[in-house]
C-alpha cells in the first residue's frame, strides 16, 4: 500500500464512520435532531514520515528493500510501519542556504555554477499536480530571501547570479521577507546568521510543503550573530520534516579584523547563535554534522577531489534513492515533547541506515 492509498482509505473509513454514528444518533433521538446539530467525528492521527536512505558496506546505495526489511522503534518501544513507498516521482521542494560573509565568498563562483547545474538536474516536471520547486537564501549579518518557492529554473538562475551583491538597509526595506519577518538581522557589525537561515527555511518555506523535502547548506558551519539557536533550527528542520545537508567550505578563517564586506569590526567575545557570548572558537564541521545528522541528511567537504559539482551529484543521487517510511504512533509516542527514532534492519546488519533522528509530536 503506498500514501495515496493509504490516505484515501483512511479518508473514506472515516467518513463511513461519521455516516455511521449521524444515521444512529438519528435513530435513538428523532425529536432532537430537529433542533441539535448533527454529531461531527474529529480524527486525530498524527502521521510521521521519515525520509530514509540505505548504504551497504561499501557505501553504494541500496534501492531494492521492503517494508519488511525495516524494525522501527520510538523510545525504545517498537512501532508497526503503516506505509512504506519508493516513490522518486514525489514532488521535491528544495531549498539552496549560502553563506556569503567574509569567510567564503572565495567560493561563491564556483558554488554559483555548481548549483545552477544541480537546479537543471533536480527541479524537473513530474507526473503530478504539483511540479519540483525551490527557492534560495543568502545569509550573512542577515538572512535574506533572493528567491521564493517557483518551479522555474531560468527564476533560479538569475537569482543565483545575484548572490554575493551588496544590498545596504536602504535597498532591503522593499522585500517582504518571510511572512512577517522581513530580513532577519543579526548581531550588529557582521556575522553569520546560520541558524537562522535554517529556521526560516524551514518554519516559512518548508512547513506546508508535502512530499520530498531537502535543504542544501553551503557554508563554513560557524554561525555568529543569530537569533535562533543550534538546537531551535534543528528542530525546525525536523518539524518541517525535512532533510539537511551541508556542503562545508572552510575558506577563510574566522577572526576580529574586518574582512570588508561581512568583516567582524574588531568585536571580541563576538556572540553566536542564541545570543551565547564568548564563543570565539566554534568548530563548523562538528557543527554540520550534528545538524545533517539529527535531520537525516549528510555533510560534506570540499576538498581538490570532492568538488561542488561532485558533491552535488551525490546529494542528488541520494534523494531519487529515498524511501518514505510512515506510521501513526499510539498515544505515548504521539504525546508532546521529543520522540526518539531508531530505524534499523532486521537482518542485514552491515548495512547502514540513514534518517532523521526523531520527531516532535502533540502538534
Amino acid at each position: 500500500m503506498n500514501f495515496r492509498q493509504a490516505v484515501t482509505g483512511v479518508a473514506l473509513g472515516a467518513s463511513l464512520l461519521w455516516v455511521a454514528l449521524t444515521l444512529h444518533g438519528q435513530q435513538a433521538a428523532p425529536a432532537a435532531s430537529q433542533t441539535s446539530p448533527a454529531p461531527t467525528l474529529t480524527v486525530h492521527a498524527q502521521l510521521v514520515n521519515l525520509p530514509v536512505v540505505v548504504r551497504d558496506k561499501n557505501g553504494a546505495l541500496v534501492t531494492t528493500l521492503n517494508k519488511g526489511d525495516f524494525l522501527l522503534a520510538v523510545d525504545g518501544r517498537e512501532q508497526p510501519i503503516r506505509y512504506f513507498d519508493r516513490d522518486n516521482n514525489l514532488p521535491l521542494t528544495l531549498g539552496l542556504l549560502v553563506d556569503t560573509s567574509g569567510s567564503v565568498r572565495s567560493a561563491l563562483d564556483d558554488e554559483r555554477n555548481a548549483s545552477e547545474a544541480f537546479l537543471d538536474q533536480m527541479v524537473t516536471s513530474p507526473a503530478g499536480p504539483r511540479p519540483d520547486q525551490a527557492y534560495l537564501i543568502e545569509f550573512a549579518h542577515q538572512v535574506d530571501l533572493l528567491q521564493d518557492l517557483t518551479p522555474s529554473v531560468p527564476t533560479l538562475r538569475a537569482a543565483l547570479n545575484r548572490i554575493g551583491e551588496r544590498r545596504d538597509d536602504a535597498q532591503d526595506q522593499g522585500n517582504s521577507g518571510y511572512g512577517g519577518y522581513g530580513h532577519r538581522h543579526g548581531f550588529h557589525g557582521g556575522g553569520t546568521t546560520l541558524y537562522d537561515a535554517i529556521y526560516l527555511g524551514s518554519t516559512d518555506l518548508m512547513q506546508k510543503q508535502q512530499g520530498r523535502k531537502a535543504i542544501v547548506v553551503l557554508t563554513d558551519g560557524e554561525d555568529r550573530g543569530s537569533i535562533e539557536t543550534l538546537n531551535s533550527a534543528i528542530a525546525a528542520a525536523q518539524r518541517a520534516e525535512t532533510v539537511v545537508y551541508a556542503i562545508y567550505f572552510k575558506g577563510q578563517q574566522h577572526g576580529y579584523g574586518g574582512y570588508g564586506h561581512g568583516g567582524f569590526g574588531g568585536h571580541a567575545g563576538y556572540p553566536g547563535g542564541g545570543g551565547r557570548g564568548g564563543e570565539q572558537h566554534v568548530d563548523g564541521r562538528k557543527i554540520l554534522a550534528q545538524i545533517t545528522k539529527e535531520t537525516g541528511g549528510r555533510m560534506f567537504e570540499v576538498s581538490d577531489k570532492q568538488t561542488f559539482a561532485n558533491i552535488y551529484t551525490q546529494i542528488g543521487e541520494e534523494l531519487r534513492s529515498q524511501y518514505r517510511l510512515g506510521y501513526v504512533p499510539d498515544i505515548a509516542a504521539a504525546s508532546g515533547g521529543f520522540h526518539k527514532v531508531q530505524l534499523t534492519l532486521r537482518k542485514d546488519k552491515k548495512m547502514t541506515v540513514q534518517t532523521r533522528d526523531g520527531y516532535y509530536g502533540g502538534e
